[in-house]
């Protein structure tokens, strides 16, 4: 078996390939990154600072419609910001 040196010139070169390739991960290639659309129940009640029974409730009243899948539920971005602007419309801050 030959030996292999690694020059400082080698890890250089690695250095900038690794933080290219890094940058190009976290940008997505300069494309827009998409927004999730779907959120299991533990997200939503982070997002609305609320209990699973106050999300039950929401679920019950017909206010959200999410997707039972394995066990588990998921909700529609979209229907959590609609639910505000129902609640608050105009923006206006009580």
């Amino acid at each position: 078996m030959e030996d292999q040196f690694v020059t400082k010139e080698d890890l250089q070169i690695f250095r900038m390939q690794l933080l290219d390739d890094i940058k190009r991960a976290l940008t997505g290639n300069g494309q827009k990154q998409e927004v999730v659309e779907w959120l299991k129940s533990n997200e939503v009640r982070k997002f609305l600072k609320s209990s699973a029974s106050t999300l039950q409730n929401l679920r019950i009243s017909g206010k959200l419609n999410p997707v039972k899948i394995a066990g588990t539920w998921y909700y529609r971005r979209s229907e959590i910001i609609s639910l505000f602007e129902q609640n608050n419309p105009g923006g206006v801050r009580q």
